[in-house]
Order: structure tokens, then sequence, then C-alpha cells
């Protein structure tokens, strides 16, 4: 059995976070970004670990990923985010998902998280069995990730196998 990690990122902190969740899991794990993730899953995959950054409080829509991109965010995710992946999926029986976002540490006490909205699109899909959802904090939403973060993704990703 496997692991697929799959991100959304436009200034890389997600995708930072991403690889550092993925070091953390035992085991074959794939790390690939969402313009690239496999429809349907792969049979052998077993945990699903779904992350992107919070925008306007849940998962990017066409028009946050836009906007990011004319802020200087890296160009060539507009179209497709987590969430039209999610949706794009048929249900698999016995997958475990873990869900994370990256969202800046001044608003981490508001409302909303695109790592419990993508939560709540596997459960409301059936696609599998959602373990756990985790948000990791940048310094503003170009970053950097806070001081510790890196490890703390790392230590996650430990958990998501034990």
């Amino acid at each position: 059995m496997s692991t697929l990690v799959v991100f959304e990122s436009f200034w890389g902190n997600t995708a930072t976070v991403a690889q550092a969740v993925a070091d953390g899991i035992a085991g074959p794990v794939e790390v690939v970004g969402v313009a690239d993730a496999p429809t349907p899953l792969p049979h052998d995959v077993d945990l699903l670990v779904v992350g992107g950054p919070t925008h306007a409080f849940g998962m990017t829509r066409a028009g946050t990923r836009r906007d990011a991109v004319k802020q200087g965010g890296e160009a060539g995710h507009e179209e497709t985010g987590i969430r039209e992946w999610l949706a794009a999926l048929a249900p698999v029986p016995g997958l475990d998902v873990a869900t994370f976002d990256t969202r800046a540490a001044a608003v981490r006490r508001l409302p909303g998280s695109a790592a419990r909205g993508a939560a709540r699109s596997v459960s409301h899909t059936h696609l599998g069995r959602v373990v756990d959802t985790e948000s990791f904090y940048v310094d503003d939403k170009d970053g950097p990730l806070l001081d510790g973060e890196v490890e703390r993704a790392r230590a996650w990703g430990r958990t998501l196998r034990s």
C-alpha cells in the first residue's frame, strides 16, 4: 500500500509542507502538485494527504487563484485546485484521507480553513475516511513559513501511519 500527497501551492510554502509531511510518512510516498494529480487514484493508494492554501476562509476557487497569480504567486494552477480535483474523484473503499492547509498566522483565530473545507468535501462525496486535519502557518500570504512549521509538518506526517 502507498501514500499519495497532493498539494496546491502558489508561493512554495504549501509545497514545502507537503514534502515535509511526506518525509514523515513511513512507506512508499509520492508527492505531486494538483495539476499533475491522477484521476482516478492509483489502486494501491490507501492514504491520501491533500493540502492547499487557505484563500478567503476556505479552499481556493478559480477567482482566488487568479488573484494569487496577479499578486505574484506562481502561474499555472489557475484552472484546477484541490477543490476541483477532489470533486472529480470517485469514492475509494478503505481510503484514509488527511488534509492540511497553510494560512497566515495573523488570522489563525478566524474561521474557515482549506483543510477543513477539503475534509468536508471528502466526507460529503464519500471519497474516504477523514483521519486528520491540520493547519500550518506562514508569516504573510507569500511566507515564509513560521519557525518550526516544517518540523511540525514532518512530525504530523509520522502520526498518519501510526
